[in-house]
């Protein structure tokens, strides 16, 4: 008599047994193992509900191993994984337009929003079984070379413990701030050019600085040269 993988429902052929259909049998079987391994299945939502059931000795929807989500489901489709005996693996892609709540028993679930896509399993725990999403465990892996948000990036809303995650500090990789440098470049337009051989920086009076004369002409220069000496 025949058996059943728990967790993938391929048929294990006992000695003897289906004479003539044995080849049908294992076709079947070969169906399964390549939508376990790499197979991607559409999965058309509707309603609220939908069960992803992995059958024994017959290719059904729950052996895919990729999952690519959509139709038109009224609200949050609630996917039960059945049977609850059986662990299984999924890559989640959803385009449903709705967010997908993944189930198995009365454990945890996971839900993936519309749009989105996550790796999760079920555990196979029977009534208790539970859902776990991995990509949410993905920022804590370190990686050589990153910035790891827990680390660097999560407080960039402070400046000095920013500079201090880059290894930044003020005066030394970074000039310092110069209120007056400020203010004189908030209420002055400044020229966009160089200017020519003997100009100086002149204002208007009225906050545009451009190069030109000084204001000293030669005879002038002159005659302060004569009076100071």
């Amino acid at each position: 008599m025949a058996t059943y993988t728990t967790n993938g429902g391929i048929k294990k052929i006992a000695t003897g047994d289906e004479s003539g259909t044995w080849g049908t049998s294992t076709n079947t079987n070969f169906d399964i193992i390549d939508r376990l391994s790499v197979g991607v299945g559409d999965i058309t939502l509707s309603g609220t509900t939908h069960t992803l059931t992995t059958s024994d000795g017959s290719a059904s929807d729950g052996q895919y191993h990729v999952l690519v989500l959509g139709g038109s489901p009224s609200g949050t489709n609630t996917i039960t994984i059945a049977p609850n005996d059986a662990k299984r693996l999924y890559l989640v892609k959803n385009n449903s337009g709705q967010t997908a709540t993944f189930s198995q028993g009365s454990g945890a679930n996971v839900s993936v929003t519309n749009g989105k896509s996550a790796i999760i399993y079920a555990d196979g725990a029977g009534s208790g079984a539970a859902v776990v999403d991995l990509t949410s465990t993905f920022a804590t892996v370190p990686i050589t070379g990153a910035l790891l948000a827990a680390n660097n990036l999560s407080d960039v809303a402070n400046a000095g413990t920013s500079r201090s995650n880059l290894g930044l500090a003020i005066g030394t990789n970074v000039l310092a701030y110069d209120a007056n440098l400020q203010a004189f470049v908030t209420a002055l337009t400044l020229p966009t050019s160089d200017g020519s051989n003997g100009q100086a920086l002149v204002t208007n009076g009225s906050g545009t600085v451009s190069f030109g004369s000084a204001g000293i002409g030669t005879g002038k220069a002159i005659a302060m040269a004569i009076v100071f000496g």
